[in-house]
């Protein structure tokens, strides 16, 4: 008798436990659905584009930089300057290199510098390009004021490969021996926001900010 008692109470438990297994598994098929991504999948397109610009299907001399603050810096590409630093710019783009890669160096009246896939201020993309600037024999007038953007390099003239930095302040002592390229159009209040972040003696940033997203956008018409 005592051992049929205790085969209908292990019973029971089993009952219990299939029921409250069955029970997760249906509240798990009713969870909105999740988006699995693998490498080379199409990303779609963003939900979010700074004021007076469209996300745009093709490359164009606009481009969208989307802060982790949600904040947008837009910069229209000069290829007139700087054709080949413009075309080695839109092809990162393209591939999405720059997204999720920080501002590694700020100097606030001076500029904002990022592009470094190692975050370190060393490294840089697989390609490098011919410095557009008068002292490597082009002649690229565009001067580096506030606002406008270059190519980072080492001291090697054509060694520029994926960094690049957006003056805060007007630097034209650099005229001559770097590559601009573009110009913010939009967003310099969020350069100003990156300029004034704390910064440890190395100018790293303590809290660095990230590009969330980098893609290219065409005015409203």
């Amino acid at each position: 008798m005592k051992r049929n008692v205790l085969s209908v109470i292990a019973l029971l438990i089993i009952i219990v436990l299939c029921a409250a297994g069955c029970s997760r598994k249906d509240n798990t098929s009713q969870q909105e659905p999740t988006q699995a991504t693998t490498e080379g999948t199409e990303l779609p397109m963003p939900k979010e584009v700074a004021a007076g610009y469209l996300p745009a299907e093709n490359p164009t001399n606009f481009i969208d930089i989307q802060m982790d603050s949600g904040a947008h810096i837009i910069i229209e590409l000069d290829e007139n300057q700087a054709p080949l630093t413009v075309k080695n710019f839109k092809k990162l783009v393209g591939e999405s290199f720059y997204d999720g890669i920080i501002f590694h160096r700020i100097i606030s009246g001076f500029m904002i510098q990022g592009g470094d896939p190692e975050g370190k201020g060393t490294g840089g993309s697989k390609d490098s390009v011919k410095g557009e600037f008068a002292s490597n024999g082009v002649n690229n007038t565009l001067s580096h004021a506030r606002g406008v953007v270059s190519m980072a390099r080492t001291p090697v003239p054509d060694s520029a490969s994926s960094q690049f930095f957006i003056c805060h302040g007007d630097s034209k002592f650099l005229d001559g021996d770097y590559a601009a390229f573009g110009r913010v159009v939009y967003g310099m209040d969020e350069v100003d926001r990156i300029a004034a972040l704390m910064t440890d003696a190395r100018d790293f940033p303590k809290t660095p900010p990230v590009m969330t997203r980098v893609f290219f956008v065409t005015p409203e018409s």
